[in-house]
């Protein structure tokens, strides 16, 4: 795992072979979440399987309200041989960018 400003996330996210997931609840999503993301829910019980079925060919950016549930994502994810990178700060860092 990589921890990653809010710019360089924004950066990032415009390679090639890159995803961004949130990793929020769907209830937390409805309160506004960056264009373009995939919502997996760590607390769903299936999580474990939804990140079984994802491409480890590409990059995987991750973020949640404030970080620390991503960076655990992270971890998890990075055990099972995923490149991926979290958004310190999470969204709320993400929405003092403009």
């Amino acid at each position: 795992m990589n921890d990653l400003t809010a710019e360089d996330f924004k950066a990032m996210m415009t390679e090639e072979n890159t995803v961004v997931i949130d990793v929020r609840t769907p209830e937390e999503e409805f309160e506004g979440n960056i264009d373009g993301s995939i919502n997996i829910n760590l607390m769903d019980p299936s999580f474990i399987e939804k990140i079984d079925a994802l491409d480890q060919s590409k990059k995987y950016l991750l973020y949640c309200r404030s970080g620390g549930r991503s960076a655990t994502a992270c971890q998890v994810m990075d055990k099972k041989g995923f490149e991926t990178y979290n958004l310190l700060g999470g969204i709320q860092a993400w929405n003092e960018l403009d």
